[in-house]
């Protein structure tokens, strides 16, 4: 294994320079003879100091700090910054902003001192990366208000082997007096060279996560959530590349927020065609009181630099992700083939059905029941029951438990349907505990599907929430829980806070939920929890902390459903989309689409199914057999392997994409549409061995690796519509 300084700290004159070092990135900054922490690079190694690239003009209107006297072309408004101040002549987009007693808004920020520390830092109440110690270093730098006793400590940790640095900030208050933190970003990166695009993934419901390329002009471009989730609409995620870049060759940074709430990234090109990125807590719906010598912690970002095209930079994430994000029994460890009931039968079911669709499903290799949304309190219908996480036996025609019993007695694991930050007007928990729900005082409420948001903030609620839901796992030995949330936060009110903190309520809500989770977590250690928002309205880094899969999204459409993980995957490994079969004509978009085609979609994730198996063919059902003995035989492949783009589906005639380990290659994907007299497609595969044979399993051909990849592979012609395609190659030894 090579060898190298993680992180080496040069000391010269007044100068001390940090460079940070992966295997293949180099992050560079300088504390400069005034203390201010500038941003000098981050990209190749280049074995050198880079502030040689600064060299700044006098532009006009652009302030000096009191020390530089007149040298008029040292500004804040110009140099490439560390951790971005508000109010002291830096006019870009700030990382922080902050209210102090005598009601100024200004910080300056220099530096104080620094420390390294072997293995990753933790953050107080919040997920973040974890090492085993050995595989990542910390520096932490730590900077103080020039007029003020406010300090900010910048967290560093660095994965050397994984091309990955994590970042965050704590501020801490050391005045004699509380502040107010309106904006406290957990990054600023100042790049001061390129002509850069933005790479960002919006949607909506049921379209989540669509790819979309922009360039950046002179402008200020936001990518945020105010829904009191990360939400469907934007990923808290981003990609930075250069003009040229594609999967395979360019410059690219990308960077994601392990954060399941409001955020913001704001990107900014200034007048010296410098470009700014900044990604935290949206800072519109958040304020926070600190008090004396108390600290406030901000989420962790993590970043990564690929000179090698957007397959590396993935690679990169997925790498992190499933290793060292994702926790538990369930982090590698193949996941339950699952079928889920809810496109089944909606609300209209009892235990009797159940058993049925579970017993079908045993016949055919599925390894787990999921009951979806139904089973508790008065619930035939969306406008009531949540809240009560009781079963309702008159509608099973059993208790919840016997029916766990008799799913367990055919060999199936068993999972449950919970919404757990919700409560419905009408029930029994809302009657008896109204101020539980969200809503502000002497104002009606704005209702989604038909409910409120129950008020996590609180311990007594989350109380009651961990007491009934662990109840439940312990009586009917439950294996997964399905952690829905079905609409937006809006009404933002908390009993438990002042009126002058209410903005802190949706960074409290989080943290609530993650309390929630881990508790879980630690209490149930085989239990398997699968993160939903109506769909992938909450696929963040942060919930894949205690959630290692998250239902990508409502839609199940194989050819939509192509688009959404295409977009996913940029930065989430296909081990954490859940992904499932459905019946066709799909319920969300009415395509019909072959039995195959929604198989090879659905293998790309935690496979499973969401229909009534009872209703399908002999034919159907061996096929689906086959497709789940087929995802066994490939399940380490897909999750654990290296995973490329071959299409982009927005614009090709086809999906395809491929796994690769060091023994075996698999192509899966579909041509959308067929042509008469059609011509074959060429696809250049990627990630192989140039000078290893590699067989095709179905046809015995033997290919060299610079032929697949230089060449191509043809693929089958296409015979109907979403014909699917499967192919597999083993190397040849």
């Amino acid at each position: 294994m090579e060898v190298y300084i993680v992180i080496e700290v040069i000391k010269k004159d007044k100068e001390i320079l940090f460079n940070l070092e992966t295997k293949n990135s180099m992050y560079q900054m300088k504390v400069d003879k005034y203390n201010v922490l500038k941003h000098l690079w981050y990209g190749s190694k280049t074995l050198s100091d880079m502030e040689y690239l600064l060299d700044y003009p006098d532009v006009g209107f652009s302030g000096q700090i009191s020390e530089v006297d007149d040298d008029s072309t040292y500004s804040l408004d110009t140099l490439p910054l560390e951790y971005s101040c508000f109010g002291v002549g830096d006019f870009r987009v700030p990382a922080i902003s902050v209210i102090h007693n005598n009601g100024s808004d200004a910080i300056d920020l220099r530096y104080e001192s620094y420390s390294i520390k072997k293995g990753k830092y933790s953050i107080k109440d919040l997920p973040s990366v974890y090492s085993n110690y050995s595989d990542c270093d910390s520096l932490e730098i730590t900077l103080k208000d020039t007029s003020s006793d406010v300090y900010v400590v910048l967290k560093y940790g660095v994965f050397n082997n994984k091309d990955i640095i994590c970042r965050s900030a704590v501020i801490r208050n050391e005045e004699e007096n509380s502040i107010k933190i309106n904006k406290a970003f957990s990054m600023c990166l100042d790049i001061p060279y390129g002509s850069l695009d933005i790479i960002h993934f919006h949607g909506r419901h049921a379209m989540e996560r669509q790819f979309e390329r922009i360039p950046i002009t002179h402008n200020i471009y936001e990518f945020s959530s105010t829904r009191g989730t990360s939400s469907h609409q934007e990923s808290p995620s981003i990609i930075i590349c250069d003009k040229n870049c594609n999967e395979e060759f360019g410059n690219c940074f990308g960077a994601t927020l392990m954060y399941s709430g409001n955020f913001k990234t704001q990107i900014e090109r200034d007048q010296l065609n410098q470009v700014r990125m900044i990604m935290g807590i949206n800072p519109d719906t958040f304020s926070w009181t600190l008090e004396q010598n108390e600290e406030f912690f901000t989420p962790e970002v993590i970043l990564s630099f690929s000179d090698k095209g957007f397959s590396k930079l993935s690679h990169n994430f997925h790498d992190i992700i499933r290793n060292n994000v994702c926790r538990g029994k369930y982090s590698l460890e193949s996941r339950p083939v699952l079928i889920n009931n809810w496109e089944a039968t909606y609300f209209d079911f009892d235990a009797l059905k159940i058993l049925e669709i579970a017993k079908t499903a045993s016949s055919i290799g599925i390894d787990m029941m999921v009951l979806d949304d139904g089973w508790f309190g008065k619930r035939d219908s969306d406008k009531s029951g949540l809240g009560d996480w009781y079963a309702n036996e008159d509608k099973l025609k059993m208790s919840l438990k016997d029916l766990a019993s008799k799913i367990k007695s055919i060999g199936m694991k068993f999972g449950i349907w919970f919404e757990p930050e919700m409560i419905s007007e009408d029930s029994n928990l809302y009657r008896n505990h109204p101020d539980w729900a969200v809503k502000i005082p002497g104002r009606k409420p704005g209702r989604s599907r038909n409910q409120l948001v129950l008020d996590i903030t609180r311990s007594d609620v989350r109380d009651y929430l961990y007491e009934s839901i662990s109840r439940i796992i312990k009586d009917c030995s439950i294996d997964y829980i399905k952690w829905d949330f079905n609409r937006s936060i809006s009404d933002m009110y908390t009993y438990s806070l002042s009126s002058s903190n209410q903005k802190e309520m949706g960074h409290r809500f989080v943290l609530g939920l993650y309390e929630l989770l881990e508790k879980l977590n630690h209490d149930f250690p085989n239990l398997l929890i699968e993160g939903c928002c109506g769909g992938g309205g909450r696929f963040d880094a942060g919930m894949l902390y205690y959630c290692p899969q998250i239902w990508c999204s409502d839609n199940t459409d194989a050819y939509d459903r192509s688009k959404i993980q295409y977009g996913t995957s940029f930065i989430f490994p296909i081990s954490t989309i859940g992904s499932h079969v459905s019946a066709v004509p799909n319920h969300q978009s009415g395509r019909i689409t072959p039995l195959s085609a929604r198989s090879v979609v659905a293998m790309a994730g935690s496979f499973g199914y969401e229909l009534d198996l009872n209703t399908l063919s002999d034919l159907e059902l061996e096929n689906i057999k086959q497709d789940i003995k087929i995802f066994k035989k490939f399940n380490k492949l897909i999750h654990n392997g290296d995973y490329y783009r071959l299409s982009n589906p927005n614009d090709d005639n086809f999906a395809l994409w491929e796994f690769v380990n060091d023994n075996e290659v698999l192509v899966q994907g579909i041509i959308f549409r067929s042509e008469a007299n059609q011509l074959r497609y060429n696809i250049k595969l990627k990630g192989l061995k140039e000078n290893m044979e590699y067989i095709d399993s179905n046809t015995n051909k033997v290919y060299t690796g610079s032929a697949l990849m230089n060449g191509g592979i043809l693929l089958p012609k296409a015979f109907g519509d979403y014909y699917s395609v499967m192919i597999h190659l083993k190397k040849q030894y």
